[in-house]
C-alpha cells in the first residue's frame, strides 16, 4: 500500500497504475483485522473487483507463503491471464506454486517469534521498492539517478525540481524557476525548454515520440 501510494508523487503516475489491495480493505490499514486473511473468497472477489485482465501484473505478498486470501487472489489473477508473482519469506511456499514467478526471500526466524512485521515485512518492502523503481526506470521516469517525473506538489518537491533542472542544465536558480513555471512545474519540460528551446507542446510531443525518455530527446541530432 505504501509503495503504491508513493508512486504518483515520485513518478507522476496515474493513481490507477500501481494499486494496493489488502485483506480487509482500507480499514485494515489502520486497525488490524487478522481473521480476514483467512477468507479465500474475499481474495478472489478483490481481484474481480479490480477487473484484472491480461494487461495487468499481480504481486501476491505473504510472509508465510500460505495465506488463503493471497493464494486465492493470485490464483484468480492467473486464471484471468495476468502476470503473477508470489513474494514470500519461506522456501517452497504454496504461493510459489500458485504464481507464475516465485520470489522467496528467506529471512529466518524473527527476533520476536512470529512477528513478521520485522525482518519479513522489511525484506518484502525492499523487494517492492525494486519492482517499482525498475519499472519506472524502464518507463522513462528517471534521468540518471534523478526522478525527473516527480510531481512538485509541496515546497520540498518544488525545491527538488529546481535542483534537478539546475543539475541537468547548469542553469541559474532564476532560469530554472522561470522554466518550471512556464512548464507547469514539469521537470522534463523545463529541461527541454532550456536545453532545446522547446515550448511545452513541442516538448510533450518529442517526449511522447521517445517513450517519455528525456535522454533520447536531449541526444537527438
Amino acid at each position: 500500500m505504501l509503495d503504491a501510494a508513493e508512486c504518483p508523487p515520485t513518478f507522476s503516475t496515474p493513481p490507477g497504475l500501481v494499486r494496493g489491495v489488502i485483506a480487509g480493505g482500507e480499514a485494515a490499514m489502520f486497525a488490524a483485522q487478522e481473521g480476514v486473511e483467512d477468507d479465500a473468497g474475499a481474495g478472489r472477489a478483490a481481484i474481480a473487483a479490480e477487473e484484472v485482465t491480461t494487461a495487468d501484473s499481480v504481486v501476491g505478498l505473504t510472509a508465510s507463503g500460505r495465506t488463503p486470501y493471497v493464494l486465492a487472489a493470485v490464483s484468480e489473477a492467473r486464471g484471468r491471464g495476468a502476470l503473477t508473482v508470489g513474494l514470500s519469506c519461506n522456501a517452497g511456499a504454496a504461493l510459489s506454486a500458485a504464481a507464475e514467478h516465485a520470489i522467496e526471500v528467506v529471512v529466518g526466524p524473527e527476533v520476536v517469534a512470529g512477528s513478521t512485521r520485522l525482518k519479513a515485512g522489511t525484506a518484502q518492502k525492499l523487494v517492492l521498492n525494486m519492482f517499482s523503481t525498475i519499472a519506472m526506470v524502464q518507463l522513462g521516469k528517471t534521468y540518471g539517478n534523478l526522478m525527473v517525473d516527480l510531481g512538485a506538489t509541496n515546497a520540498k518537491l518544488r525545491e527538488r525540481a529546481i535542483r534537478m533542472v539546475r543539475t541537468v542544465t547548469g542553469a541559474s536558480r532564476e532560469r530554472a524557476e522561470e522554466a518550471l513555471e512556464a512548464s507547469d512545474m514539469r521537470v522534463k519540460l523545463a529541461i527541454l525548454r532550456i536545453e532545446r528551446g522547446l515550448d511545452a507542446g513541442e516538448a510533450d510531443a518529442r517526449l511522447a515520440a521517445a517513450g517519455g525518455r528525456l535522454r533520447d530527446v536531449l541526444e537527438e541530432r
